[in-house]
């Protein structure tokens, strides 16, 4: 009798998940991720985080379904990039407009730090709670480097480095000990377009003026109560306290289901014919590199193989079913040639059928070069983008060696044969050498963007000289076409080909398991796209070894430093 009683009431249990009401929640404390993984290591570290796709196209499918009664969100943990929380709240606010509660909680917006970004995000929501024994870091934006030119020095390392122009200043950290007039000048401007963004989003979501949000912002930090009196929070209470009133709102019988199962149920129920026709979605995910994508073993971010990406493209292009391409790019470049063979591809299949570019947090540098020959290129307020320019050098050991008591000889053939080695500074010749390369590579750089976004080469290069602009400044500077998130550049990918709103997305390379079991037959077979487990990488220290000009990095790169979280 018991056992059939439990029976009957896990059945009943399973009933109502699948016809009760739903309140969809998401637990940001976890992170998001951008991309799908990209090699074994990359799957596993990412088990329990959500995908952005899930969220993003979970709630633009909730919109419609009458099940849904609200959301709620936690929001803390490691910090998002400025892009992904613009991303993130976009989809809460066209949510939100279909009528349907939004409820954000926080234990605390910032403890003792900074809290202005995951604010920003949870002003989008209808109602937002703040344990009592929290604070709101309203306190602004703030970018802050350190320049080692005095401790390397005092340690006997040089630093040999060109670069094209004066804003391209990713060298500076080892070349100067303060902010150059155009490094300040570049960095001042992504402040006060992020700001502007940022106030302009409060304001709006917590219906305040623009100027008494600013008015905040100076005044902050704020306690828990301070932020409830200031109308910044609409209430303070603990997480069982706001759980129990968002079920009161929706109904007893309201289930709690997390975004990415409720988007990957859905996705199940309605599978599309495997030979419908749709969108493919490519990722182009961290440093650009040759050869394929992957992550070290060691730690650190992934990369962006142009092996890897080539392929996925090829595979894109060829098959009939692809109607456009949407192509996610959220890197700070890396190798001006790995980033050229992207391009390459980017261009051929734009031949044959559209290709959009929906950038995330970075797309500078090696970034922007990869994206710019797109039909479209769709930015976030909060990109950083552009950084259209180059720089080249090496560090040079050779006063620290000495002070070790470390002698090096060399014996080579060729004048030039030992030119990188850090052990001794380049000759004149040889900064001849350097700076004609890195003329070639802005010169090619600068005329590939005034071509693909039918600018001047003179007005390109005004844009140019390696500055690092927002994705609001770039669109009005024609360096982006649209503002908005993969959503956005979904749809416009599904208006250019034909396609009704409904139709498929699919990620690229699409394999199945023996295909992915047997390796590819030749580097045109769409296996080829599959990422590694990169061996040779450097790790956490691959962000360093590129600023140093270390091999493994390339010549086109944003710092990490850039990033507003």
């Amino acid at each position: 009798m018991d056992a059939g009683k439990a029976i009957f009431e896990t059945v009943d249990r399973l009933r109502q998940r699948r016809t009760g009401p739903l309140i969809l929640e998401l637990d940001l404390t976890e992170g998001v991720t951008e991309g799908p993984p990209t090699d074994p290591l990359a799957a596993v570290l990412s088990m329990r985080k959500t995908r952005l796709a899930d969220v993003i196209g979970g709630l633009r499918r909730a919109r419609q379904d009458s099940r849904v009664k609200g959301l709620v969100v936690k929001i803390g943990g490691p910090p998002l990039g400025l892009a992904m929380v613009q991303e993130l709240r976009e989809a809460v606010l066209h949510f939100r407009a279909s009528g349907k509660l939004t409820v954000a909680f926080a234990e605390t917006f910032g403890e003792f730090a900074g809290g202005t970004v995951p604010y920003y995000l949870a002003s989008a929501f209808e109602r937002v709670y703040l344990q009592p024994s929290g604070d709101v870091g309203l306190t602004g934006v703030a970018v802050e480097q350190r320049f080692l030119k005095g401790a390397l020095g005092k340690l006997g390392v040089g630093y040999e480095v060109g670069q094209r122009h004066e804003y391209k200043t990713a060298a500076n950290t080892f070349t100067q000990d303060h902010m150059t007039e155009p490094h300040r000048e570049s960095m001042g401007r992504i402040v006060e377009s992020i700001t502007e963004t940022m106030i302009d989003g409060i304001a709006d979501g917590r219906r305040l003026d623009p100027e008494k949000v600013r008015e905040l912002i100076d005044r902050g930090p704020f306690t828990a109560g301070e932020a409830q009196e200031a109308g910044l929070v609409d209430g303070l209470a603990y997480r069982d306290e706001v759980y129990d009133e968002l079920k009161r709102s929706a109904g007893a019988e309201a289930n709690l289901l997390y975004v990415s199962r409720y988007a990957r149920a859905a996705a199940v129920r309605k599978l599309p014919h495997p030979g419908a026709d749709g969108i493919a979605l490519v990722h182009g995910i961290g440093m650009i590199k040759s050869g394929r994508s992957g992550r070290s073993p060691l730690g650190g971010g992934g990369a962006m193989g142009s092996d890897t990406i080539s392929a996925a493209l090829r595979a894109a292009r060829r098959d009939e079913h692809v109607k456009a391409v949407v192509f996610r790019v959220d890197s700070p470049g890396g190798s001006y040639v790995a980033s050229d063979t992207v391009w390459r591809e980017v261009v051929l299949t734009r031949k044959v059928k559209p290709v959009i570019v929906s950038m995330g947090d970075l797309a500078a540098s090696g970034g922007y070069f990869v994206s710019m020959a797109a039909d479209v290129i769709v930015a976030q307020p909060g990109t950083l983008t552009g950084s259209i320019g180059v720089y080249g050098g090496k560090p040079v050991f050779a006063d620290l060696l000495q002070r070790m008591g470390i002698s090096t000889e060399m014996v080579a053939e060729g004048a030039n044969a030992g030119m990188f080695s850090p052990s001794r500074a380049f000759s004149p010749e040889q900064w001849e050498r350097v700076n004609a390369w890195l003329d070639r590579i802005y010169d090619d750089f600068v005329g590939k963007v005034a071509s693909s976004r039918d600018l001047s080469r003179e007005r390109t290069h005004e844009l140019a000289r390696g500055r690092v602009w927002t994705g609001a400044d770039a669109r009005a500077n024609g360096l982006v076409d649209e503002l908005g998130g993969l959503e956005d550049a979904l749809a416009l990918a599904r208006k250019r080909a034909g396609l009704s709103d409904s139709a498929p997305v699919r990620m690229y390379p699409r394999l199945n398991p023996l295909e992915r079991l047997r390796g590819p037959d030749s580097s045109e077979d769409k296996s080829a796209a599959l990422a590694r487990m990169r061996l040779d990488a450097w790790g956490p220290l691959a962000r360093l070894s590129a600023e140093l000009g270390l091999p493994a990095a390339g010549p086109l790169i944003l710092p990490e430093w850039y990033t507003i979280r």
